[in-house]
């Protein structure tokens, strides 16, 4: 039986994520769809009052570049054709970003992408989004889940015309995702100010769906990675954080560039390198869009963060009297909030986050290009803006590992964990947050432990004022349960 994680299938490609399987996918999700556009028709809606358009069953879906994924995102376009829904379907390779705003903006029931996002080459996914332009909630999840079971192994028979005969009647139609979603951009942000400042930018496309995007903002910005390679090269796999993007820092040294940026294998998540090449972590580029949010752009709202982002949310917010918000690791809860309340940024530590400009959906190019008006509104470099939170907040310092562990040890983490030590190492700890794992508060600092629930994988998160007190904090920790 497929199982679906965050928000969607992911799985190996051939071995598990077939056409075959695909199918069932797509069919469960078909019914889904259906079923929520016959809530939609089952409500009253008053004479006086527009009809919305998810009376009609559709969606949009939207593919990365990886191994197959147009086919796959053509199979399940005329897997949900054959059951009555409409479909939008790419005519290229698209971002997650963009499929989400084109859900949203289409007025779609659903939104589907076939990606894996960051994972190896070998892996494909199926994620889901939501009507509200994010990622699908765990109840939809669920949902699909429930009409996977009902199918499951017992035969389809599915009568599909060919795609040809969808697309002439109109069943699928075939669209230019960037479009609307670049007109957005330059809209929501200050292109004109980016385009004076005259910054010397370049782009790590990781080989990933954010290729064939960026020069239509920015003409002048130089890119690496930026061709089709679904074996993504020597990357390894497309995930923008630091030992990943040893090009991209080498390229910004010797070229002399201000900035770099780097994008994920769906281009939903961000990384970025300052003049010296040097990494900027999340925590960092959360606090620089948040001050901006307020100080430059006098917006006032809520503030989400997940366990694992930095404590300088929380002395921000307490300085502004800003109401925070605390969730459980996973975008997909900051989503749901910003897709029901009014919420200024919300993000997480792993590269993603959205804003109250844009959709409630983790975006790459759209945060790349606001930390550029922030650089030019404010006329200061990366490196500067970063060198101001450590003068207002002191030095925070981060660093996760990721330990892979025996099921016995792992247990043994987690029961240590869960009897509360009075200290790690020398460090006293001072209180404990049980919100999502375990997070255990030291004096200038704090360590999360969160173990993964589908593999023997401890994962150990850090912050500190100094490098150096963060691995002794993960040091420590990974001789739990000896």
């Amino acid at each position: 039986m497929i199982k679906f994680g965050t928000d969607g299938w992911r799985a190996e490609i051939a071995r598990d994520f077939t056409f075959e399987n695909l199918r069932y996918v797509a069919m469960a999700t078909a019914k889904y769809i259906n079923s929520l556009a016959d809530e939609k028709r089952k409500k009253k809606v008053p004479t006086n009052a527009k009809r919305e358009r998810p009376t009609v069953a559709a969606c949009v879906v939207g593919y990365d570049t990886r191994f197959l994924s147009k086919e796959f995102a053509y199979e399940v376009a005329m897997v949900l054709a054959s059951q009555g829904v409409i479909v939008h379907l790419t005519d290229d390779v698209s971002s997650t970003p963009q499929v989400s705003f084109n859900t949203k903006q289409k007025g779609v029931n659903l939104g589907i992408v076939i990606t894996a996002s960051h994972n190896p080459p070998k892996y494909n996914g199926f994620k889901l989004k939501a009507a509200f332009g994010g990622p699908a909630t765990p109840e939809q999840i669920a949902l699909v889940e429930k009409e996977l079971a009902k199918i499951w192994g017992k035969p389809l028979n599915i009568k599909m015309l060919s795609f040809e005969d969808y697309v002439a009647t109109r069943q699928i139609r075939l669209f230019n995702a960037k479009e609307s979603y670049i007109r957005l951009i330059k809209k929501k942000i200050d292109v004109e100010a980016i385009h004076n400042a005259k910054f010397k930018m370049v782009f790590d496309m990781m080989y990933g769906a954010g290729i064939n995007t960026v020069k239509t903002l920015l003409p002048t910005a130089d890119e690496i990675h930026d061709e089709l390679n679904p074996s993504f090269g020597n990357l390894g796999h497309p995930e923008p954080i630091a030992e990943n993007l040893y090009d991209l820092s080498d390229k910004v040294r010797d070229g002399k560039y201000d900035v770099g940026f780097a994008f994920d294998g769906d281009a939903d998540r961000l990384g970025a390198v300052d003049n010296t090449g040097e990494f900027v972590d999340s925590h960092k580029i959360f606090l620089i869009l948040l001050k901006y949010l307020v100080e430059v752009r006098k917006k006032r709202a809520a503030v989400v963060k997940t366990v694992s982002l930095t404590s300088m949310v929380d002395m921000y917010c307490e300085k502004k009297h800003l109401e925070m918000i605390e969730t459980p690791v996973g975008f997909k809860y900051v989503a749901e909030l910003m897709s029901s309340q009014n919420v200024l940024i919300g993000g997480e530590e792993s590269g993603g986050l959205a804003t109250i400009l844009h959709i409630p959906e983790r975006d790459g190019l759209f945060n790349a290009m606001f930390l550029l008006e922030v650089m030019a509104v404010r006329k200061k470099s990366l490196r500067e803006l970063c060198q101001e939170l450590d003068e207002e907040f002191g030095p925070h310092r981060y660093m996760r590992r990721d330990k892979t562990v025996t099921q016995q040890k792992k247990e043994a983490i987690l029961a240590f964990a869960e009897k509360g030590p009075a200290k790690i190492g020398k460090e006293p700890v001072l209180s404990t947050n049980k919100r999502d794992g375990y997070k255990f508060f030291v004096e200038n600092g704090w360590v999360l432990i969160r173990a993964s629930g589908t593999e023997p994988l401890v994962r150990i998160y850090a912050e500190a004022d100094s490098l150096g007190k963060v691995s002794q904090l993960i040091e420590e920790v990974e001789k739990w349960g000896k």
